[in-house]
């Protein structure tokens, strides 16, 4: 068959390559750690084989996939272009970094980097979650240009959490201002409410609000915000310590259900 098209990805360090059909869907994919190809219909097998020839390295085992389950099944028939579970961690401003790095010599730093900083920062402790259930997205984007810096799934619920660059900086959080150094005070709590509550719409199920302040000097809130946990980045890995609000399954569905990006074009 002509027109097969192989698509690697990258999630949690480990490496796939789809083969998909003209159309965008997947039909096969490769997992080079376990040196198998895992066919999702046996009409194409020497096609798909044919694709694969120069990315195989040694000897493969070939079959259905292992016991798939249905919202396993669901995330295949994504097209890739639809797939968010591939972003990595700031992906929305390594994409603006790259195609406009703005000038080489500047007086200050170019915020976009701090904030990529500390997006990555957050990122990577919340894919370290994933061996325990949990799974996270970055860079979910949203109608009008905003979009959701990271959004966890798990036994404990669903948080949507934003990122926020205090290095070395004292941060006041007065519901629903937040100041920054001798920055200006901005209303940001109004925002994570917002972008959380059109989540939950897309999702049909609650999403949390979560401001992760990326190694602040020092932290004052003197009253608990209305609805959002103020978090530092060292405290991300307690949210894996709830549970009791979702089984696996859900998990997996709406997981399978936030990682499509149709999903967010409704709200």
């Amino acid at each position: 068959m002509d027109g097969l098209r192989v698509i690697p990805t990258w999630r949690h360090g480990q490496e796939r390559l789809y083969v998909c059909l003209p159309d965008g869907r997947n039909i096969a994919w490769y997992d080079p750690e376990a040196a198998r190809v895992n066919l999702l219909g046996e009409d194409h097998e020497d096609d798909v084989l044919r694709a694969l020839g120069p990315f195989v390295t040694g000897p493969v085992r070939v079959g259905p996939p292992p016991v798939p389950t249905p919202a396993e099944l669901a995330r295949l028939t994504l097209h890739p272009d639809d797939d968010l579970a591939p972003n990595r961690p700031g992906e929305a401003l390594l994409v603006a970094l790259d195609r406009d790095p703005g000038r080489a010599r500047r007086l200050r730093p170019d915020p976009r980097r701090r904030a990529l900083a500390a997006e990555q920062t957050v990122g990577d402790a919340l894919d370290r979650l994933d061996g325990v259930g949990w799974h996270a997205l970055h860079s979910v984007p949203l109608p009008g240009g905003s979009r959701v810096h990271h959004l966890l799934i798990g036994p404990g619920g669903l948080f949507a959490l934003h990122t926020l660059y205090a290095r070395k900086q004292r941060v006041t959080v007065a519901d629903p201002a937040v100041t920054l150094g001798r920055r200006d005070t901005q209303p940001l709590l109004r925002l994570l409410r917002a972008d959380a509550d059109r989540a939950s719409h897309a999702l049909t199920a609650e999403v949390r609000p979560v401001l992760v302040l990326v190694e602040p000097a020092a932290l004052s809130v003197p009253a608990a915000p209305r609805e959002v946990r103020v978090l530092t980045d060292m405290d991300v890995p307690d949210l894996a310590r709830q549970g009791g609000v979702l089984k696996p399954a859900d998990v997996e569905a709406l997981h399978a259900m936030a990682r499509d990006r149709n999903t967010w074009t409704r709200v």
